[in-house]
């Protein structure tokens, strides 16, 4: 994939978890990610929502959950201007299919993927089950992405199947801070790790990930950098790139 900038700039956001906690602190950030999509639209030479855009995601064959309906019209609207956006399945809205595709025209990624922006390489990804450790996970989004499992799942009548697969995305992000998986590690970083063992075999210039709820802007290599992009819950952190450089901001409106 290759972007032009056009003297515009290319936005990066991710882990919105739309749907989290609750119905009332869900909307007035939806209200918050709406007030960001309208300020960087005229600017925007393209949008990449990076991952767990919700906190919970699941396309039935004729059913998508309830809810969010402020932020599906806003990127439908940003769309109708003929802004390229691009979606990310993360850890969390793992089960997106082509609803987004056929009705909005925005392609949906479930792996990184290379980007070329005036002259600049970039690997995008949600980053969920990349690099080293994290076992359990890996076990389980192999069990949650297999086609068997999710044939059996769509059976369950959507009121009771969204609402155990929300029970189960509140249990396993109030484990992830029971277990300080959000304070940086050091080297131990994964997705870190990762970037830099992807590096050794072809190069880079940015590695542009979420899922670790860090705003992060580290080394790889002798001439690239890997950044997090933090997330929405607390943070509302995004990044812009301006065809020179790369930066992590955060959006105070």
């Amino acid at each position: 994939m290759n972007i032009k900038l056009h003297q515009k700039k290319i936005f990066f956001a991710s882990d919105f978890h739309l749907g989290a906690p609750d119905d009332a602190s869900s909307k007035i950030r939806e209200d918050k990610i709406i007030k960001w999509l309208d300020s960087i639209q005229n600017e925007a030479a393209a949008i990449f929502l990076v991952g767990d855009i919700f906190d919970f995601w699941f396309e039935y064959d004729k059913v998508i959950p309830k809810g969010f309906i402020r932020f599906l019209g806003k990127i439908a609207q940003l769309r109708e201007r003929d802004i390229p956006i691009f979606f990310f399945n993360g850890n969390h809205d793992l089960w997106m299919d082509d609803y987004f595709t056929k009705e909005l025209g925005i392609p949906v990624f479930d792996h990184p993927i290379e980007v070329l922006v005036e002259n600049k390489k970039f690997l995008i990804g949600h980053g969920d089950g990349l690099g080293p450790g994290d076992r359990q996970y890996k076990v389980l989004k192999k069990i949650f992405t297999n086609p068997v499992c999710q044939w059996f799942f769509k059976w369950l009548h959507p009121d009771l199947g969204i609402r155990l697969a929300q029970k189960w995305s509140k249990s396993s992000r109030i484990t992830s801070l029971q277990n300080n998986e959000n304070d940086f590690k050091g080297e131990d970083e994964w997705i870190w790790a990762y970037c830099k063992q992807v590096e050794k075999n072809q190069h880079f210039d940015f590695y542009i990930f979420g899922h670790r709820h860090l705003p992060l802007d580290l080394p790889v290599g002798n001439s690239s950098r890997y950044l997090n992009l933090g997330e929405w819950v607390n943070q509302f952190t995004y990044g812009v790139f301006d065809g020179e450089e790369f930066e992590i901001k955060k959006f105070e409106n």
